[in-house]
């Protein structure tokens, strides 16, 4: 279980707690308390809310489509604060959030953007598995040089994401029989790819244009951190790393993907 502060922005004043309550209550969280303040054209209202993690990517999804809610922003509590402060929900020690390696992260100056990711997460979950429509959005638009941070961290995210939902269930195997019950399958709801040894492969990947100038360097940061969230979420494996070792983008036959202890 965890606490989320959610902040809402409404052009509505009637009727907004109650309907954001409903889809609290229908995600199994509940409401602990909560402030509203009026505004020019509405109101912000910052809620304090708690049930289970597993629950919460489905629940930002539905508060942020909700017709009556304009922006909707949420903080994970953490409770190892002093003055207990709420901080964002992608930085927060919490399993989504801490997939990536901390040894793999890049400098401070290519940090992810943050920002964007937790504003793009309710529509990937909307999508999925077809997100590559705003995911190469995402990636277009983002600076270069957090590139590679974003397109992994939100990939991360969204492997910790599917774990929970699809393979939370008997899914404590050796790295091998997780490569092969875990990431094959879950690979395969979004391209077509294979298994070779203790990698995976695939020639599908919509990060690799058709034709395009080779690369200096893999393209695929957004499946590297799908992979590692993925198996890093039931946390029994210790730290897993996931490399690119060829890329269609760099000029090679396949993509492929190795795993790291």
């Amino acid at each position: 279980m965890i606490e989320v502060e959610l902040r809402v922005v409404s052009s509505y004043k009637e009727g907004l707690l109650i309907a954001l309550s409903d889809i609290l209550l229908a995600n199994q969280f509940t409401l602990l308390r909560h402030r509203r303040a009026n505004i020019e054209n509405g109101v912000v209202m910052s809620l304090m809310v708690k049930g289970p993690e597993a629950n919460l990517l489905k629940l930002e999804e539905q508060l942020g489509s909700h017709h009556m809610v304009s922006s909707l922003e949420a903080g994970v509590f953490d409770p190892n604060s002093g003055n207990a402060p709420m901080i964002p929900a992608a930085t927060a020690a919490t399993p989504a959030a801490a997939s990536v390696p901390v040894e793999a992260m890049p400098p401070q100056s290519a940090v992810a953007d943050q920002k964007r990711i937790d504003q793009m997460l309710p529509q990937v979950a909307r999508d999925y598995p077809q997100v590559f429509g705003t995911v190469l959005a995402l990636e277009r638009s983002v600076d270069p040089a957090q590139r590679e941070a974003t397109m992994r961290h939100i990939g991360s995210r969204v492997g910790a994401w599917v774990f929970k939902r699809d393979f939370a269930l008997g899914a404590r195997q050796p790295l091998a029989g997780s490569i092969t019950h875990l990431a094959l399958p879950a690979l395969r709801q979004m391209i077509s790819a294979k298994q070779e040894g203790d990698t995976l492969t695939t020639t599908s990947s919509p990060f690799c244009t058709p034709g395009q100038k080779s690369l200096p360097t893999p393209q695929c940061h957004f499946f590297r951190g799908f992979l590692e969230g993925l198996i890093n979420e039931s946390g029994h494996l210790g730290t897993i790393r996931v490399s690119e070792s060829t890329c269609c983008a760099h000029g090679d036959d396949c993509c492929r993907f190795e795993f790291h202890a």
